[in-house]
């Protein structure tokens, strides 16, 4: 998956950019995530469930994993 264009938030650089989640978008619907020192790991999944968790973490209801 060396063609994707990942994307990081500018939030991944507080502590030097070693603890990154990276984005990226495949073919359709197809979104991809992964670490950033992880780079051959990666989760796949639709526009739909990543826009569901994104709204989810922004509502605070993951907040009480971190």
């Amino acid at each position: 998956m060396s063609h994707l264009a990942w994307q990081k938030s500018s939030f991944s650089n507080a502590d030097g950019g070693s603890t990154c989640l990276e984005l990226a978008a495949g073919n359709g619907d197809v979104r991809h995530v992964r670490e950033s020192d992880e780079p051959n790991t990666i989760v796949t999944t639709t526009t739909v469930k990543l826009r569901a968790f994104i709204l989810g973490a922004k509502a605070g209801e993951f907040d009480h994993l971190i």
